[in-house]
């Protein structure tokens, strides 16, 4: 199944993001040992060209437990980074994503 994974962060956690998201980043290239695969990731952003302020993944996994097992390990979770995480069922409707990321992008800026 796909989820998306919809989180955002605190005021004034800024300083926090920057410093734990390359084991962020990291992280959500990992193939092992958790059962989730990060299809898409990448921040939001306050504005057009501001800061971020929040984390947007695309994932495969077998349940959504699988998925907030994998998002309450986070390095922003557990650095205290996001004030919330909406985690939803997904499904593809244009795009090249299909099942267990087929055709997904592997490289995020």
């Amino acid at each position: 199944m796909l989820f998306a994974v919809w989180a955002k962060d605190r005021a004034g956690a800024l300083e926090q993001r920057v410093q734990v998201r390359e084991q962020h980043r990291a992280r959500l290239r990992a193939p092992a040992p958790h059962a989730v695969e990060v299809l898409l990731a990448g921040p939001l952003f306050d504005a057009p060209g501001g800061a971020m302020n929040g984390t947007l993944l695309v994932v495969a996994a077998e349940s959504i437990a699988a998925v907030q097992g994998f998002v309450e390990a986070d390095p922003y979770v557990l650095a205290g980074v996001y004030a919330s995480v909406d985690i939803r069922p997904w499904h593809c409707g244009l795009g090249s994503i299909g099942p267990a990321g087929a055709g997904a992008p592997r490289e995020q800026p």
